[in-house]
């Protein structure tokens, strides 16, 4: 796989998709070390990812034992993102706000409206805002795979 030397060689194929499929499979490792999938809802800026949810969560456990995950978008076109990120939590109030009006304000049907979750707003308590910091994207699909191309990929300098 070859690498490519800058994010945004990738950015336009990678907000393509990821744009589209719009819901990420995500995997954590829980604290026995076994893998943990669900389905959430990155808002991506540039190569960062924000996720609204609850620091209560059965993964706000898993990610206080390991604070890497993989995120999997895929459509029926089989075309696919892999993106494989190290987490932060982030409780500076500002910034939760910041999350909050990208989250709302970006089109759907990746952007929507946080309130429908979280009554109390931003400044909830069960409002958590998960940073998803990449150190691998790799782009492919089946087409480019029967072609003969290999998958391009992404990696922080980090």
């Amino acid at each position: 796989m070859p690498d490519v030397a800058s994010f945004s060689d990738i950015e336009a194929r990678f907000n393509d998709i990821t744009r589209r499929v719009v819901w990420a499979t995500v995997t954590t490792i829980d604290r026995k070390n076994r893998p943990r999938s669900r389905i959430l809802h990155p808002v991506w800026e540039g190569n960062v990812a924000w996720i609204a949810t609850r620091p209560s969560s059965h993964k706000a456990k898993h990610l206080a034992n390991n604070p890497y995950v993989s995120c999997t978008y895929w459509d029926q076109k089989h075309e696919q993102v892999m993106a494989d990120c190290r987490t932060e939590w982030i409780d500076d109030p500002a910034t939760k706000k910041r999350i909050w009006a990208l989250i709302k304000t970006t089109p759907e049907p990746v952007g929507y409206d946080p309130a429908t979750i979280w009554k109390d707003g931003p400044e909830s308590p069960d409002f958590g805002v998960l940073k998803l910091i990449p150190w691998r994207i790799e782009v492919w699909s089946l087409p480019d795979m029967a072609q003969g191309k290999p998958a391009l990929v992404w990696r922080s300098q980090a």
